[in-house]
């Protein structure tokens, strides 16, 4: 017997509910036919996948099938979805996935663009971290994407966009904002500071050493600014951020700190709609974020 995609949801459902009832509820079966469904799936492994009679606890084996498990029944419905979007999509489809400082830029004008000269296109954008873009990507869950940082994959290629300068980011009435003289790294560690992940992206040694305290890490840049705009908080990031930042909040740079994020544009080599997509990047390409 064949281990079957509904055998994993079934499995995972169970797995994250903790209980027949209720994943039998989720998945829109029967008690006792979702107990079979886990019964084939342990016979065929010759194992169990739950300590107990009660499922509420995973085995060591049920632990592994789980994460491996859960990836693939994510991954076949993503599938599902493309293949659906794509059927619907008579003008084309183009999937767009940005990290947020850079798609809060891109979007208005891209939509504008592309809507404009191909009618009827669809469309789906969507911002994320810059590991997430890689995954989107390299699962064939997007066309295009705009990630901080070089990083290799097979199929796509990677080509530099832009490159933006760190500065500090706090409340505009904040003392190290409203300040006269140079701001530096020295004067980081004076205020209480906050990471984000795009902090990993910068090697000097001098700010290394004044964040390295810090204890709080932010990965969400919407709620990194809300809580910086209290004015007890201040954290660092590329430039570029400063473009959407509410006016309660101010960027400004850090004379001593040289580092520079990297942007790169990633298309794949292969799309189902391949004109379009290299269309899209040309566009991308030519937009000024200066």
């Amino acid at each position: 017997m064949a281990i079957k995609i509904e055998m994993l949801r079934c499995f995972c459902t169970v797995a994250q509910t903790g209980n027949l009832i209720e994943a039998a509820d989720r998945l829109g079966r029967t008690q006792s036919a979702v107990s079979m469904t886990l019964k084939q799936l342990e016979d065929h492994l010759g194992k169990k996948l739950f300590e107990g009679e009660r499922k509420n606890r995973l085995s060591p084996l049920g632990e592994q099938v789980f994460d491996i498990g859960l990836r693939q029944v994510r991954q076949y419905d993503q599938t599902v979805l493309n293949i659906e979007a794509a059927a619907q999509a008579e003008q084309g489809l183009i999937r767009i996935v940005s990290v947020p400082s850079v798609g809060a830029l891109l979007f208005p004008p891209l939509l504008a663009h592309m809507t404009r000269e191909f009618p009827g296109l669809k469309i789906e954008l969507r911002d994320t971290d810059t590991q997430q873009v890689l995954d989107a990507l390299a699962q064939d869950q997007a066309d295009i994407g705009i990630a901080s940082g070089y990083h290799p994959l097979n199929g796509v290629r990677a080509i530099p966009l832009l490159e933006d300068s760190f500065g500090l980011v706090a409340a505009s009435d904040h003392p190290l904002i409203t300040r006269t003289e140079p701001l530096t790294i020295a004067d980081v560690p004076t205020a209480p500071f906050v990471r984000n992940t795009l902090c990993d992206l910068i090697r000097t040694a001098a700010f290394l050493t004044a964040v390295k305290s810090a204890e709080i890490t932010i990965h969400n840049t919407h709620s990194l600014i809300n809580l910086v705009r209290t004015g007890d908080w201040i954290t660092v990031l590329p430039q570029t951020v400063a473009e959407f930042l509410p006016e309660a909040v101010s960027f400004r740079p850090i004379a001593d700190l040289h580092d520079k994020r990297q942007v790169y544009l990633y298309v794949r080599d292969r799309s189902q709609f391949q004109d379009l997509t290299e269309q899209c990047s040309d566009f991308i390409l030519s937009c000024d974020f200066s």
